[in-house]
């Protein structure tokens, strides 16, 4: 399945009706935006339409590189279909009004999904509602100011912890809204690719950033997506894909490993391998 990210991959519809939802999660800049783009272009080259879901200030800031022989005059890209949200309740509102759809894209697309979520809380309408002392401290760290001068007896890292904190009650209840929100958006996109299913085929695809060995908030996304791809630095300036299969309690072992690197503005693909046991063709056994 490695190969949908790449030029010339096929977009495997048939299993969207039981499997419709897949999460890629990699390092920061290890080309994510970039293998979505090219699925995107691939689902589109079969036939159908694609969503792409992103914030467009880091779209524009850091575009997506696709395989060389794409020309940027393709026809395929008229079926692209851009769509920009700031926060999770633009991805809200496409999936609330999913079922009111005569028809329904062969793939949504959202780019750094987990993003959506984050810092945006500190600068939300919700604060406004904030007591003047958070306010203040707010306006005194926009301004460059230490804060320290003014409140010695509070530590930075608190003060950040206190506004977090105030930021995700006034939200949500409590301070761990943030999951709260991630689980309630999965259960609307879960809800709304079920539905579309039972007329039609449509999947979604999503990604995220992590900084270990694995997804962040696994425990979440496990719930409604069961094919994980991750990616990984191979230590030369390429990057290895694979679907984790391990990852969501399976005992299989075979699986499929693609090499690619980002070079010139292309996404090039290197190398891909049948099986995880001769990933030693690969020269990076260690890697995994």
């Amino acid at each position: 399945m490695v190969e949908m990210f790449f030029s010339g991959g096929q977009v495997d519809v048939g299993h969207y009706r039981s499997d419709p939802m897949v999460l890629l999660s990699g390092p920061p800049s290890s080309g994510k935006t970039s293998l979505l783009f090219q699925f995107a272009y691939n689902a589109a080259a079969a036939g159908g339409d694609v969503v792409f879901i992103c914030n467009r200030d880091k779209l524009e800031s850091k575009p997506p590189f696709l395989s060389q022989e794409i020309l940027p005059s393709s026809d395929t890209f008229t079926r692209i279909h851009m769509k920009y949200v700031d926060n999770e309740e633009g991805i809200k509102k496409y999936f609330a009004a999913f079922h009111l759809h005569d028809t329904y894209p062969l793939a949504v697309v959202i780019d750094d999904f987990g993003d959506f979520f984050n810092e945006r809380y500190l600068f939300s309408s919700e604060f406004s509602s904030a007591t003047p002392f958070f306010l203040l401290l707010l306006s005194v760290a926009s301004h460059g100011e230490n804060l320290t001068f003014f409140f010695p007896q509070i530590h930075m890292a608190f003060v950040t912890y206190l506004i977090t904190e105030r930021v995700c009650r006034a939200q949500y209840g409590n301070p761990r809204g943030r999951d709260m929100a991630m689980v309630r958006v999965l259960a609307l996109c879960h809800n709304a690719l079920r539905h579309a299913n039972e007329k039609g085929y449509c999947g979604l695809i999503l990604s995220d950033t992590h900084y270990g060995d694995s997804p962040r908030l696994l425990f979440i996304y496990k719930r409604w997506i069961h094919s994980i791809f991750t990616v990984k630095g191979d230590g030369g300036g390429s990057f290895l894909i694979r679907r984790n299969i391990h990852l969501l309690g399976s005992s299989s072992k075979k699986t499929r490993i693609a090499k690619y690197s980002i070079a010139l503005q292309y996404l090039f693909l290197e190398q891909i391998i049948d099986d995880e046991d001769d990933n030693q063709q690969l020269g990076l056994s260690n890697a995994l």
